[in-house]
Parts: C-alpha cells; structure tokens; sequence
C-alpha cells in the first residue's frame, strides 16, 4: 500500500513531464535543429529545412530570429490554424515563444539562427 502512494504520484509527474520534454525542437526534430551553442542564459540553435520540409509540433521560449535566406514558411498552430510567414535574408524578429508546427512552403533550402532566451525576462525599464 505504502508502495502505491508513491508510484501514482510519481506517475502522475512523469505524464506531465514527458511532452513538456517531448516538445524541444532539437530533441523531436534534430534533422532541422541543431545546437550551436548554449548556456544558462541563452541556446543558439541554427535551423535549416529543405524544400518543402516539414517538421512536427514542437515549443519555444522567448525568442530572436535571425533569417540567413529568404524563405516561405507556414506555421500550424497547435489550435489547426495556419500562418503564412515569408522571410528575407538580413531580417531579425522577436517571438514570445509558444508552440507550432513549420514548414517550408517554398522551392528553396530555408534558414536561419534562433537565439532561445532562458530563465525570466528582462524587466522594463
């Protein structure tokens, strides 16, 4: 009986646990995403798709991209809604993080380098 308290709670962690994990990038998709450097304050992963890639659902936190080629990508949201979101080499954008699932749209290799930011956000000055 003693035994059984403990399992179930420790069960009942594990299935919150396992796709908070199951959902980084790197670790369900590293054919698109791999590390580039990384340490307790930021991840730099560098993302690259073929033509007409697509990856799974995945997260990330708060977020800097930075664009390496022009690109067509569309986003799937975890809701099933799409997003289309063209890119150009050179650009930079912010991202509050969450969850979608990409893919490149266009005829062309797509990438670029997302710099994930850890820990709490900055506050405003």
């Amino acid at each position: 009986m003693r035994r059984a308290m403990f399992v179930v709670p420790v069960l009942s962690l594990a299935a919150f646990v396992v796709p908070a994990v199951a959902q980084d990038a790197v670790k369900v998709d590293s054919k698109h995403y791999k590390v580039e450097f990384e340490n307790d304050q930021v991840r730099v992963v560098r993302i690259t798709y073929g033509p007409h890639e697509k990856s799974v659902m995945h997260a990330h936190p708060a977020n800097v991209a930075v664009f390496l080629t022009d690109g067509q990508v569309q986003f799937t949201l975890p809701d099933g809604k799409t997003q289309q979101a063209p890119a150009k080499a050179g650009a930079v954008q912010w991202d509050g993080g969450g969850k979608h699932l990409p893919e490149n749209t266009g005829d062309k290799p797509f990438e670029l380098i997302l710099v994930e930011l850890k820990g709490k956000p900055a506050t405003a000055k």
